[in-house]
């Protein structure tokens, strides 16, 4: 991650009913006018012609139905064991700006032969992300980006300023979808997808920003659910501070971990040298300005910490320990560059910004928040995730779907896992999810590292796959023992596994 609404009543679990051609009736959010959901036009996908690809036309603004509206892009994997069928189970894979059309096109190698053969699973790209009408901004604005970590008071009101600027052209480049992109809209676009597919209940899988997803459907929309699994979850409740806090610690918690890793494992380019003393030594040299790409560009030791944090994605704790290794003998790193006049689909500043409510007001407030992170995570100078996300929202308005206690009501019994050492959706946040829906959630904890538990360990998969087919849980509580990570495994095979968290291309 660089990072993350009450239940309706029974109206909403009321049946479709059937107007004409390819269209139903749709349950409004409460206060709101119905509005009508038409069949998706479904045709084979250009990437994946054994699956099926369509739009679903919605309105922008659930308020006014017959207002603007947009195309949602689907996916369908249909079950390959049709006489087996249990249902449709909808998934995302996060963000923000993760394609869950994508996710749902390549499902079968993500999921189990089970899940395949008996599920049609279905993708979906989140309005304002790739094919759903995509949040994009210029790119000669976004390459003017100032640091995210200012240095005087001065730096903070350039960073204000810019980020400002970089909202107007966004929403100028992207139309009315920037200012109704939060969860909360896109819950009832899940449930506008169900109504489409003629069904029920639907069942559905999220993980990362995904789960945020899941938890606002669950709330509005839970008697809509056979079964839910949020794996790797963002906890909606936390104000800035508390947001902070956590993921600094997380990434902290990472960095011991690689260390703990480079003690045990005799392939690592540090195995029996103090790794701590060099990397220490490593951050002096950046702190220094000594430590630079091949474009002279200097490497912070902000910039190093990131690299703790992308580095636990996967974990790719050897490929890290060589990229270090070579960065102590002075190898140079690569930059990236932007091409001038092009946009950049940047959906952070519509989505993250409008759900979470995570705004700096004055260069004091920062200078303290800055201070606590680097006190909790001085290995990594804080969370890359943490702190960009809560930067990229500076200057900008409140949120329109800000932070609240999770209420869960009129739903089964939702599976949440998450892995003990993860850098994007730290454990904390897991922990106080579960503890706000305590009677509707079972937590499983995968206790090694990394961003997704879905398939981590032989546990996971098995507990997750029984509760999709036959809606058997474990106790709540239930550990599963960590799996070393293969050594083979690289820092971007690892980041690709599943989509980061909350993110910005800031």
């Amino acid at each position: 991650m660089q990072p993350m609404v009450r239940a309706f009543g029974a109206v909403l679990a009321s049946s479709a009913l059937v107007l004409g051609a390819g269209q139903v009736a749709v349950a409004a959010p409460e206060g709101q006018p119905e509005f009508k959901v038409g069949a998706i036009d479904w045709k084979p996908c250009e990437e994946v012609p054994t699956v099926d690809c369509g739009f679903l036309e919605l309105p922008i603004d659930y308020a006014k139905p017959n207002g603007e509206k947009f195309q949602l892009a689907v996916s369908r994997r249909k079950a390959t064991d049709s006489d087996r069928r249990i249902g449709a189970m909808v998934i995302n894979p996060g963000g923000p700006g993760g394609s869950g059309v994508d996710f749902g096109m390549f499902a079968d190698q993500y999921f189990s032969k089970e899940i395949s053969d008996r599920f049609d699973i279905i993708g979906f790209d989140p309005r304002g992300v790739a094919r759903s009408q995509p949040i994009k901004c210029s790119a000669e604005v976004l390459q003017r980006q100032p640091s995210d970590y200012p240095k005087t008071e001065a730096e903070f009101n350039q960073l204000v300023a810019y980020n400002k600027e970089l909202r107007a052209d966004c929403r100028e480049q992207s139309g009315p979808i920037f200012d109704h992109a939060s969860t909360k809209d896109v819950a009832h676009d899940i449930d506008s997808i169900r109504r489409a597919l003629g069904e029920q209940k639907i069942n559905y899988y999220g993980i990362s920003y995904g789960t945020i997803m899941g938890q606002h459907y669950a709330e509005q929309y839970g008697r809509n659910i056979r079964a839910m699994i949020i794996d790797s979850n963002m906890d909606h409740s936390l104000g800035t501070w508390k947001f902070l806090e956590t993921e600094a610690r997380g990434a902290n918690d990472m960095f011991n971990e690689w260390i703990k890793w480079n003690d045990r494992t005799p392939s690592s380019p540090f195995h029996g040298k103090d790794l701590r003393a060099i990397w220490k030594d490593l951050l002096a040299k950046a702190d220094r300005g000594e430590l630079v790409d091949e474009t002279g560009r200097k490497i912070t030791a902000e910039n190093l910490g990131a690299g703790i944090v992308s580095m636990g994605y996967g974990p790719a704790f050897k490929p890290f320990a060589d990229y270090i290794a070579s960065l102590v003998q002075g190898a140079p790193v690569s930059a990236k560059a932007f091409t001038a006049g092009e946009t950049f689909e940047n959906p952070f500043a519509g989505i993250f910004c409008n759900d979470y409510n995570l705004r700096v007001g004055s260069w004091g407030e920062y200078q303290a928040l800055n201070a606590m992170e680097n006190r909790v995570a001085p290995n990594t100078r804080g969370s890359s995730i943490g702190h960009g996300a809560m930067m990229g929202c500076v200057g900008f308005p409140k949120a329109t779907n800000p932070q609240h206690p999770l209420k869960i009501k009129n739903a089964p019994k939702i599976l949440l896992t998450n892995a003990k050492y993860d850098p994007a959706t730290v454990y904390e946040w897991a922990v106080n999810a579960h503890k706000q829906s305590r009677d509707t959630t079972v937590f499983v904890t995968y206790e090694g590292w990394g961003h997704g538990v879905y398939d981590r360990s032989e546990c996971t998969l098995k507990i997750n796959n029984e509760y999709l087919v036959s809606l058997k849980l474990p106790r709540n509580g239930t550990s599963c023992a960590a799996v070393e990570p293969p050594a083979e495994a690289s820092i971007q095979t690892a980041k690709q596994r599943v989509p980061a968290g909350p993110f910005s291309l800031r």
